[in-house]
């Protein structure tokens, strides 16, 4: 494999490290430049609160759409927070998941939705999603394709 897809290439680029996953879980970690600990994951709906978490404390992706709420408070401004990088892409690309491995590179955060592309590194396959459900989608269709033991013909991924 030429890995020719294998990259950050962003402040924000985030491995994910999937180890089982069945109809409505996954099992697996992530990983960013800013932390050596991984971040256990155990649903779709928590990696992407955390996820979404991550890029408002890198203030990159700027959101397009400001949070909204109906308490009392009054909106705090949010300030960058000065983060060092402590992994190296090198190392990051290292990383490996059991069932599947996915680089996620969201590059807009416009519609109240992400937009960006995501490389799954076990077929060196790179493809632009257009939604947060969108990615779902792709990371569930290569689960499904590794799991089922079937070639690349799911939905998105392009056979080799």
């Amino acid at each position: 494999m030429d890995k020719s897809q294998w990259y950050i290439g962003a402040p924000n680029g985030v491995v994910l490290c999937i180890d089982h996953a069945d109809k409505c879980r996954i099992d697996g970690r992530t990983y960013h430049a800013y932390s050596k600990e991984a971040l256990k994951v155990t649903d779709m709906n928590q990696l992407l609160f955390e996820l979404e978490a991550f890029f408002d404390s890198l203030c990159f992706p700027f959101p397009s759409v400001n949070e909204r709420t109906f308490q009392d408070k009054k909106p705090k401004g949010k300030l960058r927070k000065e983060r060092v990088r402590v992994m190296s892409d090198e190392e990051l690309l290292s990383k490996h998941g059991d069932l599947g491995t996915f680089i996620i590179r969201v590059q807009h955060r416009q519609n109240s939705s992400w937009q960006g592309r995501i490389t799954w590194m076990d077929k060196d396959k790179t493809l632009y999603f257009r939604s947060v459900w969108e990615m779902i989608k792709l990371i569930g269709s290569a689960l499904d394709t590794v799991s089922d033991g079937d070639d690349l013909t799911e939905e998105g991924w392009p056979e080799e």
